[in-house]
């Protein structure tokens, strides 16, 4: 990630009027649920907001990026943010009734959705809504029956990260995680959350197509034992899991870690580190991945500065700062072109117009009992019985 020494100022966060927000790309419940609002008004000056790592930076780290000041200056919302550790963590922290909103990824989006814990979005309010790229609307991660319940962040692949002078000729599989882990016992970085089970059905997509995966996060019985079996193996020869991501820089920084899966914000923060040589790339198999959204809770004390937020996220000057800072692909045009004065040949490398390269990302998803599809014959394990079998595995 390359760093600038300062930055456009932010423009105010505007407060429009249905008009202005292009509504005709989404549908509007005909009965106005919880949470729905048919205008904004003034900011509550508060905002509590649960956040991935690195989402909303105030110019702590670097003072080039900072996107929260200028909102609180523009609106009066003061924001607060708590970090999740994964998806299951931040749903269960929207679910203690304690925060406005946040960004969730897809296993996390689907249950908040379905559970009625967040609040579909009037983004004819929102004027930015419109600029966005058309291929991040109306996804069953971010919608329900036609109606968003959200607007986009950002998205990317989780890579596989390796130590250059560790490993010496460049992957082009997973398989020094799995297989080949043997040649780096006990230097194998895992994320440690339950979703990591689709990365080894991914794996077995590629490894045994006989099992029949489809979909690496709806599994059956015999399938899951198998990815199951596999990150047994993983765990045997090893494998040393991180929960956040300043975990992992330190294990890479330190050398206690050299090969694993990881998001590209680690490897951009491990790049200002003389002393650490670091690569990545998304594996022949492809990978799982994320697209996140922020969404706002349907008993959010502050509803009128959480649609600011989201309104202010999806423009130029944020969004571009916001996934340059993380590594993630824009998700308009206008952040592309922003990003691209701050880190020249960002959109080109993080695909952010490029369909193809993100129909090889397996976007983080809900497990559900029944496969989610329309197939009443078809069973598969459900989230619960991943986080069972996943605290099984880590014995905790």
């Amino acid at each position: 990630m390359r760093r600038v020494k300062g930055f456009a100022a932010i423009a105010a966060v505007a407060i429009l009027a249905a008009a202005c927000g292009g509504s005709s790309a989404s549908a509007e419940p005909t009965d106005k649920p919880a949470g729905w609002l048919d205008a904004i008004g003034a900011g509550e000056g508060a905002l509590n907001l649960i956040i991935w790592e690195g989402y909303a930076e105030r110019g702590a780290v670097d003072p080039a990026y900072d996107w929260v000041t200028p909102f609180e200056s523009a609106t009066g919302c003061k924001v607060n943010t708590t970090s999740m550790t994964d998806s299951a963590n931040g749903v269960q922290l929207l679910q203690s009734g304690e925060y406005d909103g946040g960004s969730f990824s897809g296993d996390a989006s689907v249950r908040l959705m379905k559970a009625g814990d967040v609040a579909p979005v009037n983004v004819s309010l929102l004027d930015n809504y419109a600029n966005l790229f058309s291929g991040l609307k109306n996804k069953s991660h971010n919608s329900l029956g036609g109606v968003p319940y959200g607007v986009p962040h950002g998205r990317g692949a989780n890579v596989l990260m390796w130590n250059t002078d560790a490993v010496t000729t460049s992957p082009t599989s997973w398989d020094p995680v799995w297989e080949g882990g043997s040649a780096y016992k006990g230097k194998i970085s895992v994320y440690d959350s339950s979703i990591y089970i689709a990365d080894a059905a991914i794996h077995l997509m590629a490894t045994k197509p006989e099992l029949g995966i489809k979909d690496p996060y709806q599994l059956n019985d015999e399938q899951f034992a198998a990815a199951i079996a596999l990150l047994e193996a993983q765990r045997d020869n090893g494998a040393v899991y991180w929960g956040t991501a300043a975990d992992q820089i330190t294990s890479f920084a330190s050398g206690d870690l050299v090969v694993g899966t990881t998001w590209q914000y680690q490897a951009n923060m491990l790049a200002s580190e003389p002393k650490v040589k670091i690569a990545t790339t998304l594996p022949a198999e492809g990978s799982t991945g994320w697209s996140d959204t922020w969404m706002m809770a349907t008993k959010a004390k502050h509803p009128n500065c959480m649609y600011l937020w989201m309104n202010h996220m999806m423009s130029a000057e944020a969004n571009g700062q916001a996934t340059v800072w993380f590594g993630e692909a824009p998700t308009s045009q206008a952040a592309c072109d922003y990003a691209e004065t701050i880190s020249p040949g960002h959109c080109e490398q993080f695909h952010a117009t490029d369909e193809a390269y993100f129909e090889k990302v397996w976007y983080w998803s809900t497990p559900q009992a029944d496969c989610a599809d329309d197939d009443a014959a078809t069973t598969c394990k459900d989230q619960d019985a991943w986080v069972e079998a996943w605290t099984t595995l880590r014995g905790n």
